[in-house]
């Protein structure tokens, strides 16, 4: 098992003019979330699934983040399709966005995704972008000329999911997508065993199998088994219960909104995607509940505390989300008492642990009992551990195996498993995203990468949010930010003294020393690097690249802060053009110094001499100035830069 190449450099350079399936993960491997992947072959393109994933603490500003789809963009013309395995965010998130940089001919997928998809290209505006076919299990669909995929029924936390089986000139390929094996799900539709074997008799080239729970033993528990604890906490509740979870978990939801039923409470959602979803399957059939079992939340007033039950979002400690805002107390209509019970039915996504504790340490604050944790039993995994991944590749049986939708260490741990199933050891390839396999009959080998990373959206989700904004985001959060506005004229001289704000800087370094380390950073520029920064237009006439200079004086300023007060904050100069002519200022630095210059001269003079002899106050032209300037630089003044540097416009 290798995870960079199967198979020896000659052998992939000799096939490397063979036609071959090319799959491309261009997001899901090594993290959790915005699953996508790509399968090429010839002129055709064909995506499976389009997810997003949240940021992460760093990521300031950041509301969702995407996959890198420069491939895609650049080979839209090949794009044929895309499929769908089911309805969470992190396989259906980024369709919308996508839709507005690149076309996508058709997109198939099961009736709930495709149903929440709508609403999500609705709400975007790309709705006629692109045409939705609703597929069933067992159903084939053509994918241009060289796909045929078969949806094979799994089981997960949401309805309607599902694995493919794509039939492709090289062999047929087994997409698992997420999944567990529940023998009794809510839905009381199991994994279709029967399909999954069939395609394992009749041979599987390839395997690409989902990761997440490698590193648990066992089985994933099936979803009825939180029934029991769920229903014991809500049954001794004295007052209000609130319970948070997954809005697209709806197996959970309909298990929740049946137990508020059977302890003779009415519900209230709260929550935009809790009452999307709950909508949606309502429409279809996957959750069949009368209407009087529903209330208004602006009526939680009028309900007794013993028959109000509320289920709302929030169990990954999202600001905006409605448990949330309940826990600060900024909800419009939910204020917190000391005789709610609040559950946690949901396990915090790698990198959420600290803002649901943050959320669960506000809750018990405010007086309520918080039902949280693993030992609680009061939430299973969607996701299949070590025992349903062993069982997934008995069943389908494949010559090559590649480990996806899981961090790096869970990839690899699912290939050793593979191995133990029988898996060639050379035959398991663990990629990262943007790498190529290419797989034919006989070989599976790693082509050359594409391009792939991430794309970070704000929270309107149209702005890009590039490496140099988050870049000076986490400047501005570590260091703080430090502006100057620098009046200069088109002669190349100050005319006034620099302004300079600090704010969120923690230094000890006074206001008087860090206006004289910008004036002396100005100076330098305009003295060295005037005449690279100024262009004639006309006989009197000149034109400044003033971005220019002030990419000059912030790199200048900020290689002293670093230097002499080992800090970086985000520099940020403005310059204020004067006209040419305008009188020139004169440093601090270099009025004390002449004053010093003056008193020393006459006191060499005598008594009788430094009487004698008049003092002016008359103040030298701009050339004195710069003379003046450029003598204190290699002279009496103290040590400046320690070396030359290139010019930023250069």
């Amino acid at each position: 098992m290798t995870s960079s190449s199967m198979n020896s450099q000659g052998s992939k350079n000799n096939q490397s003019k063979s036609p071959c399936l090319r799959i491309i993960p261009l997001g899901g491997l090594g993290e959790i979330g915005k699953n996508t992947c790509v399968f090429e072959y010839g002129d055709d393109i064909m995506i499976l699934d389009a997810g997003l994933a949240f940021p992460t603490d760093g990521m300031h500003g950041v509301n969702v983040v995407m996959p890198d789809t420069t491939y895609l963009r650049e080979n839209q013309s090949r794009i044929r399709g895309l499929v769908v395995t089911h309805g969470h965010e992190d396989h259906i998130g980024g369709i919308s966005h996508h839709l507005k940089n690149f076309n996508i001919p058709i997109v198939y997928g099961p009736p709930l995704a495709m149903s929440m998809l709508r609403g999500k290209m609705e709400e975007a505006g790309v709705a006629d972008r692109t045409t939705i076919q609703v597929c069933g299990p067992r159903e084939v669909i053509k994918v241009g000329q060289h796909f045929s995929v078969e949806f094979v029924r799994n089981t997960h936390s949401i309805s309607d999911s599902y694995s493919f089986a794509v039939t492709t000139p090289v062999g047929v390929v087994f997409f698992t997508g997420d999944f567990k094996f529940d023998h009794t799900p809510p839905d009381g539709q199991p994994s279709d065993l029967a399909r999954m074997a069939h395609y394992g008799d009749k041979g599987v080239l390839c395997l690409l199998s989902d990761s997440t729970n490698s590193e648990v033993t066992g089985f994933t528990p099936s979803e009825y088994s939180v029934f029991p604890n769920l229903d014991r906490y809500i049954a001794t509740a004295e007052g209000r219960v609130m319970v948070t979870t997954f809005a697209s978990s709806t197996h959970r939801v309909a298990m929740l909104l049946e137990l508020a039923m059977k302890n003779g409470r009415k519900v209230g959602l709260l929550g935009r995607s809790m009452l999307n979803v709950v909508g949606k399957a309502r429409e279809l059939g996957y959750m069949r509940f009368p209407d009087d079992l529903f209330f208004p939340i602006k009526q939680i007033r009028d309900l007794p505390d013993r028959e109000t039950f509320l289920l709302m979002t929030g169990s990954q400690g999202e600001s905006m989300a409605a448990l949330s805002r309940i826990a600060r107390g900024e909800h419009q209509h939910v204020q917190l008492k000391t005789s709610d019970t609040v559950i946690f039915s949901a396990s915090p996504i790698p990198g959420n642990t600290i803002s649901v504790m943050h959320t669960i340490d506000k809750l018990i604050k405010l007086g309520a009992k918080v039902i949280y944790g693993k030992d609680k039993g009061i939430h299973v995994s969607g996701h299949g551990c070590q025992e349903d991944q062993k069982w997934m590749l008995g069943l389908t049986r494949p010559k090559y195996f590649i480990p996806v939708h899981g961090e790096y260490r869970m990839q690899v741990l699912h290939g050793k498993t593979a191995v133990s199933m029988g898996v060639h050891p050379e035959n398991v390839l663990v990629m990262e995203n943007g790498d190529v396999a290419e797989l034919r009959p006989d070989s599976l080998v790693q082509g050359s990468p594409v391009k792939s990373g991430v794309e970070l959206l704000d929270s309107s989700r149209t702005g890009v949010v590039d490496t140099r904004v988050l870049k000076e985001r986490q400047q501005l959060a570590d260091d703080g930010v430090i502006t100057v506005l620098a009046p200069i004229s088109t002669d190349g001289v100050m005319v006034a003294p620099p302004r300079v704000n600090l704010r969120g800087v923690i230094t000890n370094v006074d206001a008087k020393t860090m206006l004289n380390w910008t004036e002396r950073e100005i100076n330098w520029v305009l003295e060295n690097r005037w005449k690279q920064l100024v262009m004639k237009t006309g006989a009197k006439s000149v034109e400044v690249d003033w971005i220019g200079l002030q990419r000059e004086v912030e790199s200048g300023l900020s290689r002293r802060l670093r230097r002499e007060v080992q800090a970086e904050p985000l520099i940020l100069c403005l310059v204020q053009p004067a006209p040419g002519g305008t009188r020139a200022y004169k440093p601090q630095l270099d009025q004390q110094l002449e004053s010093r210059q003056v008193v020393k001269k006459n006191a060499d003079k005598g008594p009788n001499k430094a009487n004698n002899s008049p003092v002016t106050n008359k103040e030298p032209s701009a050339p004195v100035e710069q003379k003046t300037t450029s003598e204190r630089n290699s002279g009496e003044m103290p040590s400046g830069r320690t070396r030359r540097r290139r010019s930023a416009i250069s």
